[in-house]
């Protein structure tokens, strides 16, 4: 199974490299690898991520960790170059890289190099030589906001390998008992459920975020549905939805950025009513009147939801939907589309009236006639989607405290 391991890593990465020569995304996955060189540690802490949601999502360890432990060297990687290039110079970390392909060799040398004393990887990253290596010499994992489903191939009976690699985690923290459960299930004990640190990011981001004052004065007295980390199919969708209410305004921020994709968004949208966050000048009164904002930068969206009344959350029309708890902190109710199954936060708030599953036009607009119409069923989707985020804060506390009573 191992050699099966190493073949699939060398496919995939013959793969990136041939996707490279008109992939920029592919592109800056080969050239960042290649032209990095890590620098030599004494020591450090090392936290790893597949791309930004997670490095959000275990921001608030990375946090508490660094703040406590100022005199040694606090190392991030990324997977993703949609994490590293956009978190490459986070005041959080000593020093970003990307992660290298995981072979033996690069393993050895890599942790040979940054020397760490701790090890925290976020959510669903497995990485059997790095973990080998680290297990090796004893060097405790972590894995944080854990979240394991009985569809995982650790729990298929052709899984053993994969199940074999969980043994080389020090301690998992999970998000729900059914994941502790699962891995009670094939013998694993040293975990406990401690939540997911996402809340505790939103939650101080809804209680600290900033104002902003262009799109303070883009709302001016309107009420406004926010569309965050959408993808084409989502866009088509929301298009229909901005001619039925006039009196609304509209906030798109794509997950993609490229001028490819912000100019095919604007060819759907009418131009007279839309503009560019980027071509916001100083005179703001201009703003009051257009009815659709695009964001064509990244790291705004969280604020954004300050202003908002309804969210939708894009990828759910895709492999899975993005963040909805950064828009439900601030008392939103979300909708998103039908692939959404894979993230407990979004059944909770099904489950809750707070959070709407959509498939269509039809289903879209109904949804939102539905929020916009009856003031009582906005209300208590917005109370429950408010609660459920603060009532789940903790998680890092819990984290933080395991930590350090293993005296680190």
């Amino acid at each position: 199974m191992l050699l099966l391991y190493r073949l699939t890593l060398k496919i995939y990465y013959f793969g990136i490299w041939f996707a490279s020569f008109f992939n920029q995304k592919a592109r800056f996955w080969i050239q960042g690898r290649s032209t990095q060189s890590p620098i030599t540690l004494k020591e450090s802490i090392w936290f790893h991520f597949a791309s930004l949601g997670e490095f959000e999502q275990g921001r608030p360890v990375l946090e508490k960790l660094k703040a406590e432990n100022l005199s040694i060297k606090t190392v991030v990687t990324f997977f993703s170059p949609s994490g590293y290039e956009i978190r490459k110079n986070t005041p959080l970390a000593d020093y970003v890289y990307y992660l290298p392909l995981d072979t033996r060799r690069n393993a050895v040398n890599f942790l040979q190099t940054i020397n760490p004393k701790i090890a925290v990887f976020t959510k669903y990253e497995y990485w059997y030589f790095f973990m080998d290596e680290l297990y090796q010499r004893e060097i405790p994992l972590y894995l944080i906001s854990g979240i394991f489903r009985p569809q995982q191939i650790f729990f298929r009976n052709y899984g053993s390998f994969y199940r074999n690699m969980l043994l080389l985690v020090h301690y998992f923290f999970v998000q729900d008992e059914v994941s502790k459960s699962l891995l009670a299930g094939i013998g694993i004990k040293n975990v406990a459920v401690s939540g997911d640190t996402r809340f505790d990011r939103v939650w101080e981001n809804a209680q600290t975020v900033k104002p902003i004052a262009t799109v303070e004065a883009f709302k001016a007295n309107h009420k406004i549905f926010i569309a965050g980390s959408t993808w084409p199919p989502d866009e088509d969708l929301i298009v229909n939805l901005i001619l039925l209410y006039p009196d609304w305004k509209f906030i798109i921020a794509p997950h993609e950025i490229g001028e490819e994709k912000i100019s095919n968004l604007l060819q759907k949208l009418p131009a007279e009513k839309t503009i560019r966050y980027s071509e916001i000048n100083v005179d703001l009164t201009a703003l009051q009147e257009k009815q659709i904002l695009v964001i064509d930068n990244i790291g705004l969206l969280s604020s954004l939801y300050q202003y908002g009344n309804i969210a939708y959350i894009g990828g759910g029309f895709g492999t899975g939907i993005h963040n909805t708890l950064e828009a439900a902190a601030f008392g939103l109710p979300v909708i998103f589309g039908p692939a959404y199954q894979k993230f407990k936060e979004a059944v909770d708030l099904i489950k809750l009236d707070a959070g709407f599953s959509i498939v269509n036009e039809a289903s879209l607009e109904n949804a939102v006639s539905k929020l916009i119409t009856d003031e009582n069923f906005y209300h208590q989707a917005s109370t429950q989607a408010k609660n459920y985020t603060r009532q789940n804060i903790g998680a890092t506390k819990k984290i933080m405290d395991y930590i350090r009573q293993q005296g680190f």
